[in-house]
């Protein structure tokens, strides 16, 4: 029976994590992150938001190197929960990895409309007053396409895609920050606070999880790690990917503070590129930052895809999905099934456009935070020594509070109806295919 090519190392590790986490928020929504919180509230939500993460990031080292398992916190759960939380907690992970693919596809058309101004035309349809452009469509159909085909060709194709495109993001970001911080001026950076310091930085820390979601991406590749890695590398390349990903978002939500006045900027499409472009005066540091951008949405997506596809991978391994789903090719020992699944539901849900994806987004930062709950639950009940045990509590703690942030009224940033909606069509699809699988299984018994 084939199995997943082992072929990834350190390298790939480290880019996966990262280059799955950082996308193009930083693009896309500076205005919303500068809105919520203002410059200095938006650095400190960040940068609390993410220290908060490091425990959890602890605790997903510690399982992963016990357990080097594609399922990741389903295989974590089942170790001392029932089937039906280990079921709920992979459903979960799954939203919070595959919704981005079809936001970055939609988003891909975007950045190429904002470069090249004709293609903001053959307006198809609107959804909630939004236009959803013909060839959006097809730049994003086409690049959904060609990540599949990389993702069912190989692994090592893939990660040589992630390797390059996360640090040739890296490297562009450099060069355009460093240009930055030669033209701003302190006096760019007030308001520092859209609301008071406690509520601007509470409402910043609420869409952390989101943004920050993707180190624990590591464990969903875990199977594939070259015969000569060592285990110690997963928790080093995790606790990496956040430490790097939280010095990335500080330092682009204080440049783009520094460079211009941003208050003036809020509501402006590409914020962070208009704002650099004013500082410099000249468009050719908007297209360094249109090429860094590209480079980003390139790797998240393909590092979700990556993420996703190996979920649903194992979860159809374990039974809990259906297993035609669990199928390995048999030359390019991919999860070829579970690859082409999720290119075509991400090619279906590019049509809905930004306008339904965006609420569908603030649902995977809770996700995110409820699979990060039970990684930490489980691995408390696995009974480590007490300074573990301990890690794992805060951790625990952390993600029942980036839940309840979200879900309790009245908590500034909490739900709206659009919001529990799509959660609760997320959660009924979950509940329909766990019930059809566990017939089918009693079926077959029987």
């Amino acid at each position: 029976m084939p199995t997943l090519a082992r072929k990834l190392r350190v390298i790939d590790y480290f880019t996966l994590g990262w280059g799955t986490m950082v996308g193009v928020g930083w693009l896309v929504v500076m205005d919303d992150w500068l809105g919520r919180g203002g410059s200095v509230g938006g650095i400190l939500g960040f940068a609390i938001g993410g220290a908060l993460l490091l425990p959890i990031g602890y605790v997903y080292g510690q399982l992963v190197m016990a357990m080097p398992d594609a399922a990741g916190e389903v295989a974590y759960t089942a170790k001392v929960f029932p089937q039906s939380v280990s079921f709920a907690t992979g459903w979960m992970m799954m939203l919070a990895y595959f919704i981005v693919c079809p936001w970055e596809a939609v988003a891909v058309g975007k950045i190429a409309g904002y470069i090249f101004p004709s293609l903001d035309s053959h307006e198809l349809y609107r959804i909630a007053g939004k236009p959803v452009y013909l060839p959006h469509i097809v730049i994003g159909l086409a690049l959904t396409a060609l990540l599949t085909l990389l993702n069912y060709r190989g692994i090592r194709l893939s990660a040589t895609f992630q390797n390059w495109t996360t640090l040739g993001t890296l490297a562009l970001f450099v060069v355009f920050v460093a240009c930055g911080a030669t033209k701003g001026a302190a006096r760019n950076f007030p308001p520092l606070f859209t609301h008071t310091p406690f509520v601007s930085v509470l409402l910043v820390m609420q869409i952390v999880p989101y943004y920050m979601t993707g180190y624990e991406s590591v464990a969903k590749a875990a199977e594939e790690a070259n015969p000569e890695f060592r285990a110690r590398g997963f928790f080093k390349t995790i606790w990496m990917a956040i430490i790097v990903g939280i010095l990335f978002y500080t330092i682009v939500i204080a440049a783009v503070s520094f460079v211009a006045p941003w208050k003036d900027l809020i509501g402006k499409p590409f914020m962070t590129a208009l704002a650099f472009e004013r500082a410099i005066g000249a468009r050719w540091i908007v297209s360094i930052i249109l090429v860094s951008a590209l480079f980003s949405l390139f790797k998240v997506f393909n590092g979700n895809l990556v993420a996703s596809s190996r979920l649903l991978f194992a979860m159809g391994r374990r039974g809990l999905l259906d297993s035609r789903v669990a199928q390995v090719h048999p030359v390019n020992q991919t999860p070829s099934v579970a690859v082409v699944c999720i290119g075509l539901a991400t090619a279906a849900c590019m049509f809905v456009g930004d306008a339904i994806l965006v609420p569908i987004s603030e649902v995977g930062s809770v996700a995110s935070a409820i699979g990060w709950l039970a990684a930490c639950a489980a691995y408390y009940r696995m009974g480590p020594i007490a300074r573990e045990r301990y890690v794992a509590a805060i951790g625990a703690t952390v993600g029942l509070m980036m839940i309840v942030m979200k879900v309790v009224p009245y908590v500034p940033g909490h739900f709206n109806g659009y919001e529990w909606l799509a959660l609760g069509i997320w959660c009924v699809t979950g509940f329909a295919l766990s019930w059809r699988q566990r017939a089918l299984i009693a079926g077959v018994r029987a």
